[in-house]
């Protein structure tokens, strides 16, 4: 179902010349819901009516400028009573988008952050295993891989942590004795 709509938005503001514009707005509202778990209770919540809930929604997109598509896509995903699958929607035209511009997102978490030289490279070799597409970085620091880096390239993804390493050998250690 998320599909379906992410879809005919994306083919709308395509057809008006707007998917960039419609995706910050988006985006913006998915952050605010992630934020804020009054908002997220009010996309959740099966007991509000349809009404109550886009008059809230009215009052949010005002003081966050969300208009046009963004907010009238919004309005109807809360009429049709859908507002709880919003954010997958979202998800859904962001893919689309990302697509259609030629991007491709990667994962990557490291132990310690990344200078540019290594950030360069590593966008150089993501790039070449994407066929050349453009790619979109979102770098995550977790010490607790110790060492190495884990990539997540669409469905793809390539563990090389040291942690996950030494965990294999302790596999196979115990394996042995």
């Amino acid at each position: 179902m998320a599909g379906r709509y992410a879809s005919a938005l994306f083919a709308l503001a395509k057809e008006q010349g707007v998917t960039d514009t419609v995706a910050n707005q988006l985006n913006d509202f998915d952050w605010m819901i992630a934020g804020n778990d009054d908002l997220a209770q009010l996309v959740r919540s099966p007991v509000l009516t349809s009404e109550d809930q886009t008059r809230a929604l009215n009052a949010i997109f005002e003081k966050a400028s969300i208009n046009g598509i963004a907010a009238n896509f919004i309005r109807l995903v809360t009429a049709k009573r859908r507002l709880f699958a919003v954010r997958s929607m979202i998800a859904g035209y962001n893919k689309l988008l990302d697509t259609h511009n030629g991007v491709v997102r990667a994962d990557v978490t490291v132990a310690q952050p990344l200078n540019d030289i290594h950030m360069a490279s590593l966008q150089e070799a993501l790039k070449t295993v994407s066929g050349g597409a453009s790619v979109d970085v979102n770098v995550k620091v977790d010490s607790s891989i110790i060492g190495g880096l884990v990539v997540k390239l669409g469905s793809r993804m390539v563990d090389a942590s040291l942690k996950t390493k030494l965990n294999s050998i302790r596999s196979l250690m115990k394996e042995v004795g």
